[in-house]
């Protein structure tokens, strides 16, 4: 009987971690002309979420951000996924390492 209650604990467990990562749609950052498009995205605190980002330039562009210790070129005509979270609430910038003037934010909404 313990090993069934185990098995049944990890099962339950994997499912509720099934539904949490599927209950996310990933969210789509695009580049254009050097600018991340839309320039902000919302996210509920407490979840992992998915970013599709689409570099739809002639160049390569670094997703980059050093509030959510990620960093990943995007190379031209290209699109690489990245996944953030789970977050407290709060503001957290992104940027093009190679264009720094371009930059992004992902505002994490309270539950």
């Amino acid at each position: 009987m313990p090993g069934r209650l185990a098995l049944l604990t990890s099962a339950a467990l994997l499912a509720a971690a099934t539904l949490s990562a599927a209950d996310t749609a990933p969210l789509e950052i695009g580049i254009k002309a050097q600018a991340f498009v839309p320039a902000e995205i919302h996210v509920p605190a407490g979840v992992k979420v998915q970013l599709h980002i689409v570099n739809s330039d002639d160049l390569p562009a670094e997703f980059e951000s050093t509030d959510l210790s990620r960093e990943i070129v995007v190379p031209a005509h290209k699109d690489v996924k990245v996944y953030i979270g789970p977050l407290d609430a709060g503001r957290y910038r992104f940027f093009n390492d190679f264009h720094q003037e371009s930059q992004g934010w992902v505002v994490v909404d309270p539950k």
